[in-house]
């Protein structure tokens, strides 16, 4: 082809495509369904840490956390989809760029003639190239919502990590509330114990009734059951706790728990407008909510005409010697417009935008949910306090009653019954003022963790350059 001719042809492709890319349609705001309040009920004054967990103040359990996050698998698996989302919005990337081939042949034969032999040789190489011109935005969208979506994926792993953050600080704690519940009911046990060889003698000298024994060990074997099931805790838990690390449950755990910590003060809210910005769940929520607009997008440019550009140069010759002296160069322009296909592209535009509101929707709920976890950590904490002191007293008038029955069982002036039902409530309000105590601690970490946004990993850190543009809601 002429060289005026493929400038020709050029000129006009590039007029088409000035003419055609006026009209890409335009990115729009979303705007998040639901208005935030103007604050939560309950607010402190304590900042919040990245690394929430650390307010406890609890060097080993630190460590523990660090442990898990390095190690594991969820959250290992969570990152490997992250690096896959990467290389997705790399491949749909690369159609921003021609396509370059390069082709090779070689042909070799000889003819046997009646008085001689004849060889003849033939090569030939050439490139060709194609590249799409992106008039409707088409590709651009889609390379969008893949970028969105890995935005996601990230937020995503954000979220696992997070979880886990409070699944190992939870079970440290419930680990060490078990322990707790162990030494109780062994020094309830000697209690019982002391009481009943208290009844065995008094026995020998008709003080007491037969019965008031037997019951009385009734009580030591009910107290040795509550035994058994705590250590049962303790092991199971230790098991979770090594299995969260990325470790078998029979490595056990190095290091346990001894007691539950001190309540911090109370943290600081914030307001809850900062909190949609800041948690993971709710930019997942959002980037797939941005991905499927641009799905929707790309749907509608569907729709539309393709206008595609190809070129190739080819040589051959019959010998390697001649390869390069003559070449054949083509140029070409190609449109492509969707004229009937049953309703196909019209239905996916459809579907595309059916996904948008669904996403919007869950966009809406994850926000309202991220509120109500909030005010929900904050009043159970509050009543939990309530609930806890209403349990302390509980136990010292118990301990009175207590007191008062055995003074006249000992005096003849009782009925043992009375005294064994004081002493079981006695213990078992001591077992459920040590459960209260963790379940406080197990609702201030549903807070912080409520409140909490993300936190670098190891993982993160070990990539200081993201390829993926972070979009913020």
């Amino acid at each position: 082809m002429p060289r005026t001719s493929i400038s020709n042809c050029l000129i006009t492709i590039s007029g088409i495509f000035l003419l055609l890319t006026g009209c890409k349609s335009q990115n729009e705001a979303i705007a998040p369904p639901v208005k935030a309040p103007q604050s939560f009920s309950e607010n402190g004054d304590q900042a919040i840490p990245d690394r929430w967990w650390t307010s406890f103040n609890d060097t080993t359990l630190n460590a523990v956390v660090d442990s898990a996050l390095q190690d594991n698998f969820d959250l290992l698996t969570a990152w490997e989809r992250l690096r896959a989302a990467e290389a997705v919005v790399d491949r749909e990337s690369s159609l921003f760029y021609p396509s370059l081939e390069a082709t090779a042949g070689a042909e070799a034969s000889r003819r046997d003639g009646d008085d001689e032999f004849s060889d003849t040789e033939n090569l030939q190489l050439g490139l060709s190239s194609e590249y799409e011109i992106d008039l409707w935005g088409r590709i651009q969208s889609a390379v969008d919502a893949e970028r969105f979506r890995a935005n996601a994926t990230f937020a995503d792993f954000q979220t696992a990590a997070l979880t886990l953050s409070a699944e190992i600080t939870r079970t440290w704690y419930q680990l060490a509330d078990a322990q707790n519940q162990v030494e109780l009911i062994d020094d309830q046990i000697n209690t019982n114990l002391t009481v009943l060889e208290l009844l065995k003698n008094r026995l020998q000298t008709d003080q007491v009734e037969g019965v008031d024994v037997i019951r009385q060990e009734q009580l030591v074997e009910a107290t040795r059951e509550q035994k058994a099931n705590e250590e049962s805790r303790v092991e199971t838990l230790e098991n979770q706790l090594a299995v969260l690390q990325g470790k078998t449950p029979q490595s056990g755990v190095e290091q346990v728990p001894e007691l539950l910590p001190e309540l911090p003060p109370l943290p600081d809210t914030g307001v809850p407008v900062t909190l949609v910005e800041r948690r993971p769940d709710v930019q997942f929520a959002f980037y797939s909510l941005m991905a499927a607009d641009r799905d929707l997008a790309s749907a509608i440019s569907n729709r539309f005409p393709r206008l595609t550009l190809s070129a190739s140069a080819a040589t051959s010759a019959g010998n390697a010697g001649n390869l390069f002296q003559t070449w054949a160069l083509s140029v070409a322009g190609n449109a492509l417009a969707p004229l009937f296909f049953g309703g196909e592209l019209r239905a996916e535009v459809d579907r595309s935008e059916a996904v948008k509101q669904q996403r919007l929707y869950e966009y809406g709920q994850t926000i309202l949910t991220a509120f109500q976890e909030v005010e929900d950590a904050l009043v159970q904490e509050k009543k939990q306090k309530q609930a806890i002191q209403s349990l302390e007293r509980q136990v010292d008038l118990a301990n009175q009653a207590y007191d008062q029955l055995q003074v006249r069982y000992l005096n003849g002036d009782g009925n043992y019954l009375d005294v064994l039902t004081a002493l079981d409530d006695i213990q078992q309000l001591q077992r459920n003022l040590l459960s209260a105590r963790l379940l406080l601690i197990e609702f201030r970490i549903s807070l912080y963790r409520s409140l909490a946004g993300s936190f670098e990993t190891e993982l993160m850190a070990l990539e200081n350059e993201r390829t993926i543009k972070n979009i913020k809601p």
